[in-house]
């Protein structure tokens, strides 16, 4: 939305492309690394964002193959989402949620992966994350469900999207920004 939003997400873009899977530089990561760079950009800068778009979901999902442990367990997961909206309620911005998209464990877990990542962990994860964001309604994007129906071909490897996706993902969460920022002010939760 050229001209209508200014954008800016978390630095390194450089550093976080050399390797998508690491969390590192503008990679989000799990939501203790999300929680934990909220907290940083609440104590060493002053705010000025009127919408925090968040998201975090793939990383916490990460499955060791041997042990079968999560990277984060769905308790902390659910915890870590509530002091997220907690934190974000603290500054003078308001917050809108993503729901973490699809993943294919067929091709993921094929791969030579250190780690896995299973469709029903996705799919249990968005329900917390739903739960968490209806309770203390902050809208949500359903960019799940919007990439689930674009069809077969969505992966360029075991997780990340071919480019024509992800453009199609930025429309869709910026014609739900643009109703967003149109929409009377109430307190109702919404999701698309």
């Amino acid at each position: 939305m050229r001209g209508v939003l200014e954008y800016s997400r978390k630095g390194g873009l450089e550093e976080a492309v050399l390797n998508l899977d690491r969390a590192i530089g503008a990679n989000g990561g799990d939501s203790n690394m999300v929680l934990n760079h909220l907290q940083m950009v609440r104590d060493t800068s002053s705010v000025e964002a009127d919408v925090f778009i968040v998201n975090c979901g793939l990383h916490d999902i990460k499955t060791d193959p041997i042990t079968k442990q999560k990277q984060i367990t769905i308790e902390e997961y659910e915890q870590n989402l509530f002091s997220i909206v907690k934190l974000v309620e603290s500054l003078p911005s308001e917050m809108v949620w993503v729901r973490t998209t699809p993943c294919d464990e067929d091709i993921h877990n094929k791969t030579k992966m250190k780690f896995h990542r299973f469709s029903s962990d996705c799919v249990a994860y968005n329900s917390v994350a739903d739960r968490v964001m209806n309770l203390k309604e902050i809208p949500i994007i359903d960019l799940y469900t919007f990439t689930c129906n674009l069809g077969e071909d969505l992966y360029c490897d075991h997780v990340h999207f071919h480019d024509s996706i992800r453009q199609q993902q930025a429309a869709y969460i910026a014609g739900f920004l643009s109703g967003f920022f149109c929409r009377p002010k109430t307190s109702s939760s919404s999701q698309v």
